[in-house]
This record gives structure tokens, sequence and C-alpha cells, in this order.
């Protein structure tokens, strides 16, 4: 670790500056503070909801309220955290305000039954008398169409109070991964030795040098072989909580829960699967292909991040990658440039790996203020393609917050990878123009191939496996570290075909997934990145139209359910098209890399 900085070494200039949330630390305990009073405020209202129209409006826009100013200081607590996993004062911010989080859950459950007690007649009437009141029709009627999932008053507060408890497993997951896991380092073939972190894994593996990659594929692997029964714990237990909460809840499956919440049909989840298994041939006609432009006797996965094409490794630094992102998403107008620009140069952004640093990348939104992402850059196209992925949640989180009152600012996690992705493949499409020289045009082929195999199908692969996960709890079927090993490597035995080694490591990959921790998360990625193929083809098919409604798309938060803001941006994902669509380009493209390097 000696070459990774500490926090207070980190150059000011690639951190994010919290200050537009909270000057300082102190300014947020005094505003913890006073939020403190929020339970005893909320619980003033209990009983009263279906007294007059302006006690139901006078709750809904105290909810409004409190609802920024959690949102302020759970981000500022968590992106402190964030900064430094070891920091003991960040996390007992982080600490409270999760128990204040609870605490005010818990005042507040009262509020849906209530909602609910209240005749028709009488709400219609309600938004005669006030209105005022229209703002909340669609909270309302979505609140009405839970009716038979939502418990009593009692019941509503205990299961708000089990909320803490269901979010142990991915806390502790966290801390395991993030803080306590070291990894040996890695040796490379002329004998010298790489650090292993979660941050510069993935580079590690799109090294051109095998012995560096199996090396560092049996470090951190080894490590997580250590910890499997913890691991499996842990999953399982995660599992249990959303079952319970399922059950509770009066759901047919904790599948059925996840995606209710997000009005998203559990169809849609199976089509996916469903679709992409159709899909497995390209998939496996690309891994044939890589083992041959690898030229390997056998090929492992350690062996299925590195570049295929010699001689093309891309090294893109910060300033570079941003230039190049503001020139590729050009096509999307001048107002999305000038907005993508104000986060680059006003510090949302938390660049560089540190030590106790959390591993990966996020955007993170704050109503009133703006996104803040988080980054571990390390100058490779990957990271680019991150950062434009990244920018692409955060515009999407301005343009919804801007355009959105608070009620309908938050956007439904099934929309939320559309707007990344999106950005992804517009980059790619620049990139792809801008060469003409058949090595260059072969190696970025292999990176947007790369895209489809580590989103579509890889994405489906993890919520194949969580399904499996899920059913095996309801069934009554205890998870174990051989279990969940023996299922995730037949999984990968069918997604990869016979033509890769199953190396026993990849049967733990598994327990280093923090997204399985996220209830029924990943899906949305392969869905999002169908999504986001549709509509980045139709917006450099068809310009402005498309940018337009595109625009209105990333600018509808939660205005109107999932599926209808994207049809109305020109993609229907209640049907297979999309998914289909996507493969089939992949298979093209896997078709083109054949024809470019057919005489290898």
């Amino acid at each position: 670790m000696s070459n990774i900085p500490t926090r207070a070494e980190a150059d000011p200039r690639y951190t994010w500056n919290l200050a537009d949330v909270f000057p300082s630390d102190e300014d947020w305990r005094t505003a913890f503070t006073a939020a403190q009073e929020a339970p005893q405020k909320l619980q003033a209202f209990q009983g009263h909801l279906g007294d007059s129209a302006q006690s139901l409006l006078d709750f809904l826009r105290y909810s409004d309220t409190l609802s920024v100013t959690l949102d302020r200081l759970g981000n500022y607590a968590q992106r402190r955290s964030d900064e430094d996993t070891r920091n003991a004062s960040c996390q007992e911010m982080s600490a409270l305000f999760m128990n204040l989080a609870v605490d005010t859950s818990r005042a507040a459950a009262f509020s849906t039954p209530e909602i609910l007690a209240i005749p028709e007649s009488t709400l219609g009437g309600f938004f005669q008398a006030e209105p005022a009141l229209g703002q909340y029709r669609l909270l309302i009627d979505r609140v009405l169409k839970l009716r038979e999932h939502v418990l009593s008053p009692e019941g509503e507060a205990l299961l708000a109070a089990a909320g803490q408890l269901g979010q142990s497993p991915n806390d502790i997951f966290s801390f395991l991964n993030d803080a306590d896991l070291a990894f040996p380092d890695a040796v490379d073939r002329n004998g010298e030795n790489h650090p292993v972190t979660h941050g510069n894994y993935a580079p590690l593996m799109q090294s051109p040098d095998r012995a560096l990659r199996r090396s560092a594929f049996e470090s951190l692997y080894g490590v997580y072989s250590q910890f499997r029964n913890t691991s499996a714990a842990l999953l399982a237990a995660q599992m249990r909580q959303i079952q319970f909460f399922a059950d509770a809840r009066h759901y047919d499956s904790a599948l059925h829960a996840a995606l209710d919440e997000n009005e998203v049909a559990p169809e849609i989840y199976h089509s996916l699967i469903s679709a992409v298994r159709a899909g497995f041939p390209a998939m496996h006609r690309y891994v044939r292909l890589r083992k041959r432009l690898l030229d390997v006797d056998e090929l492992h996965f350690y062996d299925l991040y590195t570049p295929i094409v010699a001689g093309q490794d891309i090294q893109v630094s910060y300033a570079e990658a941003q230039q190049t992102i503001l020139e590729a998403l050009r096509p999307l107008g001048e107002d999305y440039l000038s907005l993508l620009r104000e986060g680059f140069e006003n510090r949302w952004i938390d660049v560089y790996e540190n030590q106790g640093k959390r591993s990966g990348a996020y955007s993170a939104s704050v109503y009133g203020v703006h996104p803040y992402v988080l980054m571990n850059y390390t100058d490779t196209l990957d990271d680019m393609f991150t950062l434009a992925h990244e920018m692409g949640h955060s515009l999407h989180s301005c343009l919804s917050n801007r355009t959105q009152p608070v009620t309908y600012a938050n956007y439904v996690i099934f929309v939320a990878e559309v707007a990344s992705t999106c950005n992804e493949a517009l980059l790619m499409r620049y990139l792809l123009s801008k060469t003409d020289d058949p090595k260059r045009k072969a190696y970025l082929i292999n990176h947007f191939l790369e895209q489809f195999r580590t989103t579509l199908y890889r994405q489906t692969l993890f919520a194949e496996f969580e399904l499996w996960c899920s059913e095996q709890i309801h069934a009554g079927q205890p998870l174990t570290a051989e279990s969940l090993s023996a299922k995730y490597a037949a999984l990968n035995r069918e997604y990869y075909s016979e033509g890769i080694v199953l190396d026993e490591q990849i049967a733990l990959e598994w327990a280093r997934i923090p997204h399985f921790y996220y209830d029924f998360y990943v899906y949305q990625y392969a869905t999002g990145f169908s999504a986001a193929i549709a509509l980045s083809q139709r917006i450099l098919q068809e310009g402005e139209p498309a940018v337009r409604d595109y625009l209105e798309f990333l600018s509808g938060g939660s205005s109107k359910d999932p599926v209808s803001l994207l049809r109305g941006a020109g993609v229907d994902m209640s049907t297979p098209q999309p998914v289909e669509s996507a493969l089939r380009q992949f298979g093209e493209l896997v078709d083109e890399l054949e024809a470019l390097t057919a005489e290898h």
C-alpha cells in the first residue's frame, strides 16, 4: 500500500467538495441535532391524516422537506465514510444517520395505513377542496395500489424498526470487503511484485503479462477462499432478510416484492434470462475467438479481460478522458454538455484511490445541491468509460432534480442504468468513428464486445444466480459455501461454454459481488444496457427529435412508471425486442472482429 496515498495526502483538486452540502463535520452535526426532532414532529401527524385536506397536505409537505434534510445528512455522512472506511469519526456519523433514518421511518410508518383508511369519496373531496394536493395525486395513487401489501400501523412500525437489521448483511459485507480484506502482492513474469487492491484488480486483469494476471487472480480468490463460509453466511442472511420482508408484505416471492417497488413486472426479469440464454451461441463463438486471438492452449478466466489485439493498449489520463467524453457526447446537445462541464470543473468527482477508500465507482444524487461521483481512476480505457457511465447517472439526477418536485425527483433503479450506458455507447461509437486503423478498430470492437459480455451476459448470469439463491431460501434450502460455489460454477460453464477452463477460483466470484446485497439490482444493468443501445442508435440516426425525447426521459424522475418513461424515449422494455436487438448487435460485432482478425 506504500504507493497509494492516504486521504490526507490526496490532491484536493481531484477530491469532491462536500462543503457544497455542509461546510464542515461540525455543521453536519449541528444539522443532525436539529433533525433529531423529526420523529416527534412526524408523530404529531399520526391519527390526523384523514381529518381534512389541509392536514393531509401539511403532512405531505413536511415529508418532502424532511426528505431533503435527510438526503443531505445521509449523503454527507456516507460520502465522508467512503473517503476512508477506516475513519472512526466518519463511521460514527454514518451510523448516527442510519439510526435517525430508522427512527424517522418508524415514526412515519403510520402514514401509508392511514392514507389507505381514508374512504375514496373522502379523498376525492380532499382533492377538490385543496387544489395543492394535486401535486401528490400520483404519490397517493401509488400508495393505493399497494393496499394488499400494507400492514396495520403497528405492523408497519415493526417493519420500519426491522429495517436496520435488514441492512446488516450489506453493512457487514462492506466492512469485510472494503476495510478488512488485504491481498498478497501479485508477481509478474520478471519476478516483480505488484500490490493487489480492489482499485487496481481490473487493470491487473487487463495486463498483457499472463503470469501477472494469473498471480493476481490467485491472490484475490485465495483470500476470498479463506472467508468463504463467512461470505456464504452473509449472503444467506441477505436472502433471508429480503424473503422475510416479502413474506411480511404478502408477496408470493422476494423477486415480486423487489420489482413491485419499481413498478416492474417479474415477467421482464424472466424474459431477460430467457433472451440471453437464447443468445449463448454468439457468446460461445466469442469465447472461441478470444482463445484463438490470444494464441493460448487453454483459455482461463484470468484471460477474459486482457485485450485480444496486441500493441493497442490505450492509456487515458483523467484530463484526456474529460475532453474525449465531451466530444463524444456532443450529439446530446449543448445544454447537456454545459451541465457535464459544470460537473468536471466544480469538484463533483473524487477521482483517485487512497488508502481505505471505498472500492469501485458510483454516482450519488443530492437534491438541491448536485451529484457526487466516486472513482478510483487508474488511466485506463475502462476508467474513461466508467467516468462517462457515472456522469450519465449524475446528469440524469441533475435533470430530474431540476425538473421535478422532490416528490418525484428520484427515478427508480430500473431506468437508472440507461443514461449511464447510453453515454458509454455514444463514447464507443465516437472512438470507432475516429480511426481507420484495422488494429485500433479491432481493439475498440473488442472493448465494445466486453461491454456486452460484462453488462448484458455477465449481469444476467448474476441475476440468474441471485434468483436461484432466493428460490433456495424460499424453498427452505440452506445456502452454503459449497452449494453457492457449485451453482455459480455451473452457470459459468453454461454461459461461457467448454471453450474456457472452469478455474476452481471462479466458483467463488459470488463472494466478492457487492450488488448481491442490493435486492435484485443487477438485472437492471442488462435491461438498461439493452435500452441504452437502442436509444444511442436512435440519437445518432435521428438527431434532434430523438435527443428531445431522450432529455425528456432524463427529466422525468418518477413522474411515470419506468416502462412508460422509456417508451416515451422510443424503447419498449415490456417486450423482449430491445434485449434481442442488443444480442443481434453483439453477434454482428463478433462477425466484424472475426473479419478484421482473419489473418491472425
